[in-house]
């Protein structure tokens, strides 16, 4: 137990590092929010009036944008990840009586709380464009819990990526592939719209079922929560094992 809370204690020394890197690079952090609210807006008052979807395209988009977000915020992760692997930051954490891990812990914890936070921007923007839930307290809830997860998701998969890449500029453009998947999925048109061999693989990739279960969870419509909670907690433990690996390698190298 008190391994643990000292686990617990040296992670969280890593997250304030992290927020305090996070906090001085005021562009990086501003940008990462203004592109899913420019995004928004293009999509919506842009391509909103020519794409039918059966409800207002911005209660439609909204989830997709959520996921864009996410994958911007992915890019600041695995470029901070990178840094300090590449650097000397390692090395000096290893010549201390820290958690081994606690260096991925502190940046996985400060980019969820990151995203969180840009995420919760978002919604208070698409709420003044008009957007309004129809769903009760379970329903936001189940929203909630669901882009919780995602990001998490998400999150892990940056760390993992970051320790990966060979720079902390490659790290960063990896993560960006991220922001091509809600493209070929249901984010900002039904798949139904789509040829039959790209609707295979947009039906049955992660953002569709995901998106679903967030959008249907605010519209009140209902949709599909296990799959998508299965696909989130699948791909952050995959994130998690695939940065544990790595980070082990590279500091008994």
């Amino acid at each position: 137990m008190n391994r643990l809370a000292a686990g617990c204690a040296d992670s969280l020394v890593m997250f304030r590092r992290a927020l305090r890197r996070t906090v001085r690079g005021r562009d990086t952090l501003l940008v990462s929010a203004l592109l899913p609210i420019l995004l928004m807006l293009l999509f919506v008052y842009v391509f909103g009036g020519a794409i039918q979807v059966g409800m207002p395209y911005l209660d439609y988009v909204l989830p997709g944008i959520v996921l864009l977000c996410t994958g911007f915020g992915a890019s600041i992760t695995a470029t901070g990840v990178a840094t300090d692997v590449r650097g000397a930051a390692v090395d000096r954490f290893r010549t201390l009586p820290i958690y081994r891990q606690a260096l991925l812990a502190g940046h996985a914890l400060e980019g969820v709380v990151r995203n969180l936070g840009v995420v919760a921007v978002v919604f208070l923007v698409a709420a003044a464009l008009g957007f309004r839930t129809t769903a009760g307290l379970s329903g936001l809830l189940s929203a909630a819990g669901i882009v919780l997860l995602l990001v998490v998701a998400v999150t892990w998969i940056a760390v993992a990526m970051g320790l990966l890449a060979r720079t902390p500029e490659a790290a960063g453009g990896f993560t960006y592939a991220i922001m091509f998947v809600p493209y070929v999925s249901s984010a900002f048109v039904r798949t139904e719209t789509m040829p039959g061999w790209l609707r295979g693989f947009a039906d049955n990739q992660p953002a569709t079922p995901i998106l679903g279960a967030v959008r249907g969870a605010l519209t009140g419509a209902g949709g599909e929560v296990v799959p998508a909670v299965l696909w989130c907690v699948g791909l952050t433990a995959a994130g998690y094992v695939a940065a544990a690996s790595l980070f082990a390698r590279r500091v008994q190298g």
